[in-house]
């Protein structure tokens, strides 16, 4: 069997950083022919996909998390892209708490300023405990927990977005909105 986590991070490469360099066009929401996309992938990749891998991978069975958006023959990465216009969903109520797990070095930067998208479109938030811990693990073994009183936020204007059921997004959240440990 081909290796399906593999075709998932050269997808969000080519989709969310290098759509230029593999000769992508994307429109304004980041858009493009999923045929076309299996042809670039066919013609820089080692491994062949089947029907069954692709459907895998753009259906977030792969490792739990969907990442890609299929509409009308069309393919984008969910989330924000480096180098196309912001993507934009339809504004959702939230649930009452959403989580996000980040790093200790990140931590006075969130207690002075909030959370912020940073280099990214927006800020990813978690349904579960379970999820922002593993999202947050990505980048430190340290995670720090922290939870977001969304439904308070959102009700007093922040705009919350939800592209995949396990996450949500927001541009930022003010320090008013985040528990933070004790310590």
């Amino acid at each position: 069997m081909a290796d399906r986590r593999r075709l998932s991070k050269f997808m969000s490469l080519i989709l969310r950083h290098r759509a230029q360099d593999f000769g992508l066009d994307l429109d304004r929401q980041g858009f493009t022919e999923l045929a076309v996309l299996r042809e670039v992938v066919r013609q820089h990749s080692k491994e062949v996909y089947s029907e069954a891998d692709w459907q895998a991978v753009l259906n977030g069975q792969t490792d739990g998390k969907k990442r890609f958006e299929v509409i009308d023959g069309r393919v984008r990465a969910l989330y924000g892209h480096s180098k196309v216009s912001p993507i934009e969903y339809p504004p959702v109520e939230p649930p009452r708490i959403l989580y996000h797990g980040t790093n200790p070095q990140a931590l006075n930067g969130i207690r002075q300023r909030g959370l912020q998208s940073m280099k990214r479109q927006y800020v990813h938030l978690s349904r579960t405990t379970e999820r922002a811990i593993k999202v947050g693990s990505r980048r430190t073994e340290q995670v720090i927990l922290l939870k977001v009183r969304a439904s308070e936020a959102y009700r007093s204007g922040i705009t919350f977005y939800n592209p995949e059921p396990e996450h949500f997004l927001a541009k930022a959240v003010p320090i008013d909105f985040i528990d933070f440990p004790d310590a």
